[in-house]
């Protein structure tokens, strides 16, 4: 009887799982800290159960039907599209917020998926995208600021 019960609680998979969830643990923790670092209301926890979230239901889509695995795969994307649309803001007047963040979202689940399908090189890469990419704006700002103040001290 507990044979039988270690059986169907241990699969031999458990090691693949346990990496994957650990980078989707670790990536969403690393994003949702960058978030967080600029005020952003995803955080941590968001960025985590996004990431940890879509790499289950992509390690599931793969194995439970390997003949189709993606059809509950491609469904992450739908569900995240609505997260996503849900986080941005129409201002007063014509800005708009949170449209980094929902992107933001959107790629964290893309990383989830190659986590979930084992192709953990593309989701590190995912992940470095996500933390910079949101810095890439003022970065080039201050590059821009500091040429310009150069350019005047010549």
């Amino acid at each position: 009887m507990l044979e039988e019960l270690l059986d169907a609680f241990f699969r031999g998979d458990e090691l693949t799982i346990a990496i994957g969830f650990t980078i989707a643990v670790i990536g969403g923790f690393l994003i949702g800290v960058e978030r967080e670092s600029r005020g952003k209301s995803a955080g941590i926890s968001t960025y985590i159960l996004v990431v940890a979230g879509s790499m289950m239901f992509t390690y599931l889509s793969a194995n439970v039907d390997p003949y189709s695995t993606s059809r509950i795969a491609s469904y992450v994307v739908a569900g995240i599209g609505f997260l996503g649309g849900g986080m941005i803001i129409r201002g007063a007047g014509k800005e708009i917020f949170n449209l980094t963040t929902a992107a933001s979202i959107w790629c964290a689940a893309a990383i989830g998926m190659a986590i979930g399908y084992e192709y953990y090189f593309l989701a590190i890469l995912g992940i470095v995208l996500n933390i910079l990419g949101p810095r890439i704006p003022s970065i080039v700002k201050k590059h821009r600021l500091n040429t310009k103040q150069n350019d005047e001290d010549d």
